[in-house]
């Protein structure tokens, strides 16, 4: 496939995976208990329908997290432990541009745009599905595009 443009942005490796549950507690007990990931931070949102501990395994631009999520409601959406695999963070080196480019090319993204996300940066999602206007989704997978820090863009020079 041939772009009319060339791509103005990098995806520079994997930020974060996203799992969810029920209870955060039966997560826990695997990811941080046994495997040894260190809890680093919690993210709470009503409009998100999340409460998640933000887990984290490696150091420096190897740095990836591991987002242990329950729904807040569980008879509320979004259902963020449908599916337990929620979504899986890129980072980008420019997400605004990101975003402008992959909208061209017939990506849809999901409602809410370009936002602060859980770990303090920059966000946006690109929707499992797509549709007429936008044909271009995740084919289920919901996946998250993360504005990268300087540490990790300069790392991937």
């Amino acid at each position: 496939m041939t772009h009319p443009q060339p791509r103005p942005f990098r995806v520079l490796g994997v930020q974060q995976i996203a799992v969810g549950g029920a209870s955060k507690d039966r997560l826990r007990r695997l990811w941080i208990d046994c495997l040894g990931l260190a809890v680093e931070g919690h993210y709470r949102s009503e409009r998100e329908n999340v409460d998640e501990d933000i887990a984290v395994a490696g150091r420096g631009t190897a740095r990836c997290e591991v987002d242990l999520m329950q729904p807040i409601d569980i008879e509320r959406k979004p259902a963020v432990h449908e599916p337990p695999l929620n979504h899986v963070g890129l980072w980008v080196d420019d997400l605004p541009a990101a975003v402008a480019w992959l909208s061209a090319q017939g990506v849809r993204f999901a409602p809410g745009g370009i936002r602060r996300g859980g770990a303090g940066y920059d966000i946006t999602f690109i929707h499992p599905k797509g549709n007429d206007a936008f044909p271009i989704g995740g084919e289920g997978v919901l996946i998250e595009l993360v504005q990268a820090p300087p540490d990790v863009i300069s790392a991937a020079q």
